[in-house]
């Protein structure tokens, strides 16, 4: 087991380049978040099984319960956007704030939204970001809203949701492209199973006011944690993973994994319990749109680096705006695998590969636990350093222990 102090690196190695075993990923943090803030609006007790490990929704059950005036959300952007659109319209006075990197991180967007509801917000620091006080709300605002629709889902997710609860309910136009459809759609789909029904025609989304119902809701395992086992397979000399809990048809947009590892090496087969995953050959030249999966991106190029895949990427807008700037993150890790990640064209980014020298490897994590996560399978090439590996425990806290049940050797680094 990884001991649970602080470390400032660990090193990965693996002896055979084989990997085999079952594995039982994490909840879904999406599924679990949304679920969450829908029983805590729904007013009733609701029966939610299979709730995520991952500190991102631990955290968030803890403060839904908390009676403190100042709450923090740290470093966690689903948690920071939901709680603000929550306690907003459900007339709380509270002030949210969260980690440094948080409050660099823009919220305009959804607070002009519920300024509009009849929100009374106030930002303590910077305009447009947070920490903010949350003053009560009135009721009597607009009920049709604009939303830019090209920056974060989260933003429309948080608006959704509080949506039935508004006087007149709720009419919102989504403008310009939209981003990260399938969680847009997840969250219309966990509403419909708490008893809300809403349409989604075009770019308007209509929820009318309707009062949630309690219900009974598994969350399912999460396709952003399988993507790193995708990687893994296709790493490996062989490999045979079985990844139990997910589902064939699911409410999440990182499902499409599936499709997009088929092209770079890796067979899926959906079986009662899971997926088998077993290799394939790959394509050489490919291109992507991350749009409604912009939390695969990483995954993808830092295994394209490793194996030699030039690969062309759009729909990576909102990457900017995360954990860090994660296409600056990427830009600078892949040079030390000789590699180059360029914007060849306005939005359109080329991941152009070298030659891997397979000495140890070392990657920083910028705080990001998708850093961590997407450059750790490297180590079946070569000795990998992550540093900060504490960072997993935002989505997927056994990661470094479930690397050890197929085979890894991990050392750690105070």
């Amino acid at each position: 087991m990884i001991s649970s102090k602080k470390l400032s690196s660990v090193t990965l190695t693996h002896p055979t380049g084989k990997i085999k075993g079952e594995i039982k990923l994490p909840a879904s943090k999406s599924e679990a978040n949304r679920a969450l803030i829908i029983a805590a609006l729904s007013g009733q007790e609701s029966e939610l099984h299979n709730l995520s490990e991952a500190n991102d929704t631990q955290l968030l059950q803890r403060l839904l319960k908390s009676d403190a005036e100042t709450i923090d959300a740290e470093d966690a952007g689903t948690v920071m956007r939901f709680l603000t659109a929550y306690y907003a319209v459900t007339g709380q006075h509270k002030i949210l704030t969260g980690t440094e990197r948080m409050c660099q991180r823009p919220i305009k967007v959804l607070v002009e939204a519920l300024r509009e509801l009849g929100a009374d917000i106030a930002y303590m620091g910077e305009e447009g970001y947070p920490p903010m006080k949350m003053n009560g709300f009135s009721g009597n605002g607009n009920r049709k809203l604009k939303v830019r629709s090209d920056i974060s889902s989260q933003y429309i997710s948080a608006l959704l949701m509080v949506g039935p609860l508004l006087p007149d309910g709720l009419e919102l136009e989504l403008e310009g492209k939209i981003g990260s459809r399938p969680y847009i759609e997840m969250t219309l789909s966990l509403m419909a199973h708490f008893g809300v029904s809403a349409t989604f025609q075009g770019n308007t989304i209509t929820v009318p006011h309707q009062p949630y119902k309690a219900a009974t809701f598994s969350v399912e395992s999460d396709w952003s944690a399988a993507s790193y086992w995708y990687s893994l397979v296709a790493l490996a000399q062989e490999a045979d993973i079985t990844l139990l809990g997910l589902k064939e048809k699911s409410f999440q947009g990182d499902r499409a994994i599936v499709e997009i590892m088929n092209r770079l090496g890796v067979y899926t087969t959906f079986t009662e319990e899971g997926v088998k995953l077993t290799k394939k050959e790959q394509e050489r030249n490919v291109s992507f749109d991350f749009s409604d999966c912009p939390d695969l991106a990483q995954t993808v190029v830092a295994l394209c680096a490793g194996i030699g895949i030039r690969v062309d990427m759009t729909g990576l807008e909102s990457l900017r705006i995360k954990e860090t700037d994660r296409i600056q993150a990427l830009q600078i890790e892949v040079l030390s695998i000789n590699s180059s990640l360029e914007e060849i064209t306005p939005g359109v980014f080329r991941l152009t590969p070298g030659l891997l020298h397979k000495e140890k490897l070392s990657f920083r994590t910028y705080q990001d636990h998708r850093m961590a996560m997407a450059f750790a399978p490297l180590a079946l090439l070569a000795p990998v350093e992550i540093q900060e590996p504490g960072v997993v425990r935002k989505s997927y806290p056994r990661f470094w222990e479930d690397l050890q049940k197929v085979g890894f050797e991990i050392v750690e680094n105070e």
